[in-house]
């Protein structure tokens, strides 16, 4: 697993989102009552954002057609979506939110 350095966790406070690219894979980091979470920023329904998508307890619902996700296993949740989205391990090091991703 290697790790990268995204910001310092005090400019991700509760409820707040952080859009990133690492690697050629857009992820979205969400701070959901101080446990933070890395997801893969995709509806896996129609490859779109999930970004905008509105948050229910742990799920994100897709924008576009309402399919959901939860935010901490990227499980579906409900359709028209059928496949997972990816989750990734998230870290604190030195007060500073790292995200890894698997090596090749």
């Amino acid at each position: 697993m290697k790790y990268f350095q995204i910001t310092p966790v005090e400019t991700l406070t509760s409820g707040e989102r952080l859009f990133v690219e690492l690697e050629g894979r857009q992820i979205m980091l969400l701070n959901l009552g101080g446990e933070i979470h890395a997801i893969g920023d995709v509806c896996t329904h129609d490859n779109g954002e999930l970004g905008d998508g509105e948050i229910e307890e742990h799920e994100i619902i897709c924008p576009r057609h309402g399919a959901r996700f939860d935010i901490m296993t990227g499980k579906v949740r409900g359709l028209p979506a059928v496949v997972d989205i990816p989750t990734y391990p998230v870290r604190i090091s030195e007060g500073v939110i790292e995200i890894g991703l698997p090596e090749d």
